[in-house]
């Protein structure tokens, strides 16, 4: 290895880029680079591995990143969010979208005749805590004027925001997201409860002929409030694998849904804010899911549908996407000193935030509710919500997907497939190479790995900004028919 003068060089992403290059590994560091697929925070780790023949007592396979040019395994992080590391949440659609669509469809251990049960998407939405801007339209679909008195664009700043932030229930608004995952746990409850009473039968006697199977997703609307758009599917007691019985129709799936709207309650109460009953919007939809494909709904649509939101983060209403927590203090403004004395946090002086409120770049209207989720959080009587944890979420602390147990396959089980497939190149490389095969039922994996950081080297970070560019451009040619899909 040659050693460079680079003092000229006044980049010290290009210095680093350079030394990083005359490394005599620097291939073997490229390759790790270009195996996270442009992540854009992976992380980095130290440790070994090794397998070994139980049989033989040979060690057949040993790896420590030791050997690796900058001592360490580059991994990607596996991030769903989009804000955070697009490549990274395009594999998680990618999962998302194929474990809806067994649901719908058939696949991945999923009976291909679930397309014929009862299926139904169904959206459902927050209640109204004060009037906001919004695009209103005519029964013919054209748009009239807001309340406001102004129609506004589709991408108007204001739509979502309060006509009267002086009216508008901040608290109540910051509560119901805080409380939707538990709203959600409780819809299903009354699901089976009022499809039970709709059909005229106990509900031992339903659970012994029929099963509810779901998948849900939520996305944040302008206002700053979640929704859930949810897939439900009738099946028959031992799930997926055996129909409903045909006394089960959609019909009954649509009334059952509304009765679960109307009855799905909870009340939060406390001696700052007095009573707050939390339920479901009046604005619902249950529209069938077509058994063909020929439908305004299909199988495909609706997955892509999910997908494309389980990616999703708050940013979608405006909001940050960190949380806004200090972290040396865990949000409280206060260290334990040796004497066990609270002492001020050194990094938010007290106020718990890593950065002020007041400084984000938001609108007024998530601002408020920032603010909101936070000194709710700091209440005695909402203390185990954590609000100011979540107040980045504008409250919301709950699963982005979720689905039943027998909806259909399950993410671990997408990405064991896709272990195994790689082991299976693995081993099928070696027989081209002229090595001994192995029998797997015999080798045990001894691991040690410890997490040493996150993120690239300065001169790595270019070389994974080439990697995301090739990426995206032979993902544009493919979408564009120039390349085989």
């Amino acid at each position: 290895m040659v050693t460079l003068d680079l003092r000229h060089v006044a980049s010290p992403a290009v210095r680093d880029l350079l030394h990083l290059v005359n490394h005599r590994d620097f291939d073997r560091a490229q390759q790790q680079i270009e195996r996270v697929g442009g992540c854009t925070e992976p992380v980095r780790l130290t440790g070994h591995t090794a397998t070994v023949d139980t049989t033989t007592g040979e060690v057949l396979r040993s790896y420590t990143s030791s050997d690796e040019p900058m001592g360490s395994l580059l991994t990607a992080c596996g991030n769903r969010r989009a804000s955070r590391c697009p490549a990274c949440s395009r594999l998680y659609a990618a999962d998302t979208y194929h474990l809806i669509r067994a649901g719908l469809s058939g696949g991945k251990t999923v009976a291909e005749t679930v397309r014929d049960h009862p299926r139904a998407f169904v959206t459902l939405t927050a209640p109204s805590f004060g009037p906001v801007h919004n695009r209103p339209t005519t029964d013919a679909g054209k748009p009239r004027p807001c309340a406001c008195g102004q129609t506004h664009a589709e991408d108007a700043p204001e739509l979502g925001t309060p006509l009267d932030p002086t009216t508008y229930d901040y608290t109540a608004a910051v509560l119901w997201n805080a409380h939707a995952g538990q709203l959600w746990a409780r819809f299903t409850t009354y699901l089976r409860r009022a499809l039970a009473e709709h059909l005229g039968m106990t509900q031992k006697a339903l659970n012994a002929a029929l099963r509810v199977s779901f998948a849900k997703v939520a996305e944040y609307q302008k206002r700053g409030l979640v929704h859930f758009h949810a897939v439900i599917r009738f099946d028959g007691p031992d799930g997926h694998t055996a129909p409903p019985p045909p006394w089960a129709t959609f019909d009954d799936l649509q009334v059952a849904v509304g009765l679960a709207v109307e009855r799905a309650r909870l009340t939060v109460e406390s001696d700052a804010i007095g009573e707050r009953v939390l339920k479901w919007g009046d604005r619902f939809k249950v529209d069938q899911i077509s058994a063909l494909g020929d439908g305004e709904l299909t199988d495909a649509k609706v997955a892509g549908y999910v997908a494309k939101y389980a990616t999703k983060n708050a940013e979608g209403a405006g909001t940050v996407d960190r949380t806004l927590m200090c972290r040396p203090c865990h949000g409280r403004g206060y260290v334990r000193g040796p004497d066990g004395f609270r002492d001020l946090c050194d990094d938010c002086q007290g106020t718990g935030q890593a950065e002020p409120i007041k400084a984000l770049p938001v609108q007024r209207h998530v601002r408020q509710m920032i603010r909101t989720a936070w000194d709710l959080g700091n209440l005695p009587e909402f203390a185990d919500l954590k609000l100011w944890k979540w107040a980045h979420m504008l409250g919301f602390r709950g699963h982005f997907s979720s689905k039943s147990r027998a909806y259909s396959t399950t993410l671990g089980a997408l990405r064991d497939v896709r272990r195994a497939w790689r082991l299976a190149q693995a081993a099928a490389a070696r027989a081209r190479a002229g090595l001994p095969t192995t029998d797997e039922t015999t080798l045990v994996t001894a691991s040690s790995w410890t997490y040493l950081s996150s993120g690239y080297r300065p001169g790595e970070e270019l070389l994974a900004a080439q990697v995301r560019h090739d990426v995206a451009h032979t993902r544009r040619l493919k979408q564009e028919g120039l390349l085989p899909a």
